[in-house]
């Protein structure tokens, strides 16, 4: 059996983790660490229902993650919008440079 207050730690420090990562925008990272999301969870759920620990303390960390996913979830979408439109940037220069090549090639003709 696993100290309560060692499992709201270890969640913790989890949180802090992810978040750093967030910020870092370090999506490898936050996919490391997301795996070892219900792993932290788990035996904290066990030990609440199990009357070691104060449902009020898991529930505001739940929360608190839940509130992370939330945020993690927008920064994902924007980063993704963000590399989509710099492709299609790219893509754009892309046809641009082989219309002025063809252009140019004509003219020697």
């Amino acid at each position: 059996m696993a100290n309560p207050e060692n499992l709201l730690s270890d969640l913790d420090q989890l949180q802090d983790e992810l978040a750093l990562a967030l910020d870092n925008q370090d999506w490898e990272r936050l996919g490391q660490l997301n795996a070892r999301v219900r792993p932290t969870v788990e035996p904290l759920m066990a030990e609440l229902e199990q009357g070691r620990l104060d449902a009020t303390l898991v529930r505001e960390r739940l929360e608190a993650l839940n509130r992370f996913v939330a945020e993690a979830d927008a920064a994902a979408v924007k980063a993704r919008d963000e590399a989509k439109a710099s492709l299609k940037g790219v893509s754009q220069n892309r046809n641009a440079a082989k219309t002025y090549q063809n252009v140019s090639s004509n003219r020697q003709r």
